[in-house]
């Protein structure tokens, strides 16, 4: 059994004007940290191997040695200046891109979003490149002869899906408890200098598929939203301040 784990390195510290990945001012994206600890189970469980897969700038290797002293087997970074400034529709193709150039696989697990973008598309479009099967928000895994059963929950709801092989999810955050990377396993994991390094002609895309030239959206400006408050304290006996609150309520169309 082959597992690809799809990861991202996203940073923690940023300049005022524009973004620079470093090794220094980037993390391991907390939402794919339970999707390691459910590979990991997968493999414990039913055997094979596991891939981490990432796509960025060189720095990005330091979150493949992390999956790998987790215990992750192998990682793979995309990694070519053309794809600098990839949308999630393009950093999409990149993957997809790699993900065939691993094939055989069985199962590409996804976080549900990064802590960068919060966009959560990567996952369903990598899928749909790809012609496997998704399904997202996955909670609980079982183990079946041909593929897996697996639940999310959705408005209240369980819903139970049937999946073969190959197939894709996104695994809900709170789903795993990650386990605790051995002190005896960071030195050698970050030690290994043999992860893959896949340029655009690795992947077989050309410059117009990723980067700014294949990225349909573009982020125009990120700015703090300003929140406005106000505080102000109703005056009376206990019955009056009810009567007040009421009527300022009905009045803003809060209650009928």
């Amino acid at each position: 059994m082959h597992i690809i784990v799809c990861i991202k390195s996203v940073i923690v510290k940023a300049p005022e004007a524009g973004m620079v990945r470093s090794h220094d001012s980037t993390e391991l994206n907390p939402f794919d940290r339970p999707v390691l600890e459910t590979a990991l189970r997968i493999k414990e469980a039913r055997g094979g191997i596991t891939t981490a897969l990432s796509m960025g700038p060189e720095s990005s290797i330091s979150v493949l040695s992390e999956a790998r002293a987790m215990g992750l087997d192998r990682g793979v970074l995309a990694c070519d200046p053309a794809l600098a400034g990839s949308d999630t529709l393009a950093t999409s193709t990149a993957l997809a891109a790699a993900i065939d150039k691993l094939r055989p696989f069985d199962l590409v697990l996804f976080g549900t979003r990064t802590s960068d973008s919060d966009t959560g598309q990567v996952g369903p479009q990598a899928a749909l490149l790809l012609g496997i099967p998704l399904v997202t928000q996955i909670h609980s895994i079982e183990y079946i002869d041909s593929g897996l059963y697996v639940e999310r929950t959705v408005d209240g709801f369980i819903e139970k899906f049937e999946l073969s092989f190959p197939a894709a999810l996104t695994i809900h955050p709170a789903s795993v408890q990650p386990r605790d990377i051995d002190l005896a396993d960071i030195g050698p994991a970050f030690e290994k200098q043999d992860t893959k390094i896949w340029n655009l002609g690795d992947l077989e895309l050309s410059p117009d598929q990723v980067g700014d030239a294949g990225s349909p959206t573009k982020v125009l400006s990120i700015s703090k939203s300003k929140r406005h408050k106000r505080c102000e304290f109703i005056k009376g006996d206990t019955l009056e301040q009810a009567d007040e609150l009421i009527k300022r309520l009905a009045e803003s169309g809060m209650i009928g």
